[in-house]
């Protein structure tokens, strides 16, 4: 079965792929990055994002949603958009800050959230000062594992199939009080990483920092307006359309089969 020459990105990200300068927006708006990217390269996009998600989550939806497992056969590029949440300061353990929500009852739970984001700002300010920058949502050797399994178990159903990992962002958003003493690590972490794997990065930071430091996108200071997303969508395309003419020779003319492959799901990789 021949498909057509359109590319494929699979998108695993967090809210900085659907954020835009007001609010969240749905996975289909053209002006979010994941959607300018597919458009400048002819293509569609297949979005798997939700909010605050780390690289932890990445991998929990590629081996749990079925709806990545149904988009595996016909991806022509897989775009790790996660990390950058990863770094962000996490003064509560992640793995206690996350069973907020599910607190009962509903009068705890909201004492419990509100004075954890009343304390965060200066919770994360004061163990900035600790050696290291205090405690992040995810360690860059746990993001760089996780994200090498998402890698190695993509590229085994699918061999020489192109990556590409987003370097986190920089924000100025005051719930964790301008505070982001573990960006450098795990940008570091990442790009060694990637080099090691033939990972193509994607440079998020300096193509967003001046819009973002600059107050020109989201109010929270940690999403992006439409400048960014447009930025950060052209960049990726270009990226992308170079893997594709590296690997397949031509975008604009490749005509490739039906990949049949397995789906990634927890009978078949590690969980």
């Amino acid at each position: 079965m021949i498909r057509p020459s359109r590319s494929t990105l699979l998108v695993l990200g967090d809210s900085l792929a659907f954020h835009g300068p007001e609010r969240a927006e749905p996975a289909d708006h053209p002006r979010i990055w994941p959607q300018v990217a597919a458009a400048a390269l002819g293509g569609r996009v297949e979005l798997v994002a939700g909010i605050g998600w780390t690289a932890r989550h990445a991998w929990h939806a590629l081996t749990h949603d079925p709806r990545v497992w149904a988009a595996m056969p016909r991806i022509d590029a897989l775009v790790l958009g996660v990390g950058g949440m990863d770094a962000l300061p996490s003064p509560l353990p992640t793995s206690l800050r996350e069973l907020i929500p599910v607190l009962r009852p509903a009068s705890v739970r909201a004492r419990v959230r509100d004075g954890y984001l009343r304390a965060q700002p200066w919770l994360s300010r004061a163990f900035a000062a600790l050696p290291g920058g205090g405690p992040v949502a995810l360690p860059p050797r746990l993001t760089v594992s996780y994200l090498e399994r998402c890698r190695a178990a993509v590229t085994a159903l699918r061999p020489g199939l192109p990556v590409v990992a987003m370097l986190p962002s920089v924000h100025r958003a005051a719930v964790y009080g301008g505070v982001h003493a573990g960006r450098a690590a795990a940008e570091r972490a990442t790009r060694i990483w990637a080099d090691a794997h033939g990972v193509r990065v994607l440079d998020a930071p300096t193509l967003v920092a001046g819009h973002v430091l600059g107050g020109r996108g989201n109010p929270d200071g940690m999403h992006w307006g439409w400048e960014a997303h447009r930025r950060v969508g052209e960049t990726l395309a270009e990226l992308v359309r170079g893997e594709l003419a590296r690997v397949h020779g031509s975008v604009g003319s490749r005509e490739l089969g039906e990949t049949v492959v397995g789906a990634p799901g927890p009978a078949s990789v590690e969980a």
